[in-house]
């Protein structure tokens, strides 16, 4: 079993509903959109939607990896202006990179176990707006020196502790647990055949809310908006799944000369955000979406920071007294195929509870916002199927595994 990490549980704490917009490709219909003004656009309907004042929030946490604008400093604090949360609520920034939804989650349940009263959780990210960046020059450039710009969202994706990039940590696990490109290719293919049959089959209608263009006003202060390019009126679903092959898979080159993992193999660069609310589950006046019941984090070599999810769940079901045969449904974050594979394997676990409906592989992977999206869509899953408890996780770059714990309210024993 797993040792270290932290463990939180949660009593009486709900999730009250959740909602995301699409998950557009890079430099798609939402690239040159801000993450705050996505933010915002699900702050909005997610109050709306759960029929919340603004006025009964009062904390707002939002998330967003990239500096994806020039006042991305004020992300989280013009979020809740904005979506029209109360001037006296505070705001807070939250980052644990690819497990962001989740700690916000996690924060917004200790702030109601705490006794307050609701909080309002925003993830944006847009990763077609990461800059081209320069650091080092603020005093100017030596005559006849080197001018060097790097491009962020590709910089990022490199730890220099262990000296590899996020693709390469997940090479190491093929290596460690002998996944052949393959098996690798294989659960690939599963992944975006299952996010086409559930696009088709209209399963993320629940969560997911149109975006069009429209003008964000706050009273006494400068308005925001969304402005879609030209030509489009409104972004429904999904762009990123589409019909696959093992043979076409298989044709695609190795990013790294000795590895498994490729473009098709590994999780699709898209923008998007997402929202949830979280408050009392026994003051609540609606039915809620989930009983947030625990959360687990624990630290793992940074070389192998994909296999994350494993010691986190191994901890979440030590400390909660649960078995993994009592979870119904299991949501994953699927960074990379090889990823995925080790953690199946160390868990001993099949495909048949784990991201049922298309994972980041065949959805994409909107760094903060995905981990909201795992929880919405495992949740909507337990009440659909009468399941009792699901676990989302996700591994963190850096060396992290973040996994929570849910319950259906709505679950009939039988």
């Amino acid at each position: 079993m797993s040792s270290g990490g932290q463990y939180l549980a949660f009593s009486d704490v709900a999730i009250v509903d959740a909602v995301r917009t699409p998950w557009v490709d890079l430099g798609g219909a939402l690239g040159h959109i801000s993450p705050i003004d996505l933010g915002i656009k699900v702050g909005r309907e997610v109050l709306a939607r759960a029929a919340i004042q603004p006025d009964q929030v009062d904390g707002v946490l939002a998330g967003s990896m990239a500096q994806a604008s020039f006042d991305a400093y004020l992300l989280p604090r013009h979020i809740g202006l904005y979506s029209g949360v109360a001037q006296s609520v505070p705001a807070l920034g939250v980052q644990r990179i690819c497990a962001t939804g989740l700690e916000l989650l996690r924060q917004a349940a200790q702030h109601v176990s705490e006794g307050g009263q609701m909080a309002l959780c925003v993830a944006a990210e847009s990763m077609s707006r990461n800059p081209i960046a320069a650091y080092t020059h603020r005093d100017g450039f030596p005559l006849g020196g080197a001018v060097q710009f790097k491009d962020f969202l590709w910089e990022a994706l490199y730890d220099p502790a262990p000296a590899m990039d996020m693709i390469a940590t997940a090479d190491n696990l093929a290596k460690r647990y002998g996944l052949s490109r393959e098996a690798v290719d294989g659960y690939a293919l599963l992944s975006h055949q299952r996010a086409l049959q559930s696009q088709f089959g209209g399963q993320w209608a629940g969560e997911i809310v149109p975006v069009n263009s429209q003008r964000f006003e706050l009273e006494g202060y400068q308005p925001r908006g969304i402005e879609l390019p030209r030509g489009v009126e409104t972004v429904t679903q999904d762009s990123h799944p589409r019909a696959t092959t093992l043979a076409a898979l298989s044709r695609l080159r190795a990013i790294h000369a000795d590895g498994v993992q490729t473009a098709g193999n590994s999780c699709a660069v898209v923008d998007g955000a997402a929202a949830a609310l979280v408050g009392s589950a026994s003051q609540s006046q609606r039915p809620v979406l989930a009983h947030l019941l625990a959360s687990a984090v624990i630290g793992v070599a940074p070389e192998f920071m994909c296999i994350g999810p494993t010691p986190a769940i191994q901890l979440l079901l030590q400390r909660s007294g649960l078995a993994l045969s009592d979870i119904g449904r299991l949501e994953i974050n699927e960074a990379q195929a090889a990823q995925m594979l080790a953690v199946t394997q160390t868990l001993e676990l099949d495909n048949e509870r784990l991201n049922c409906l298309g994972g980041s592989l065949g959805l994409g992977h909107p760094l903060a916002a995905t981990g909201l999206r795992l929880v919405m869509t495992l949740a909507r899953q337990l009440r659909e199927k009468n399941l009792r408890y699901g676990i989302a996780a996700a591994c963190v770059g850096g060396g992290q595994g973040m996994a929570l714990l849910i319950e259906n309210p709505a679950f009939i024993a039988r």
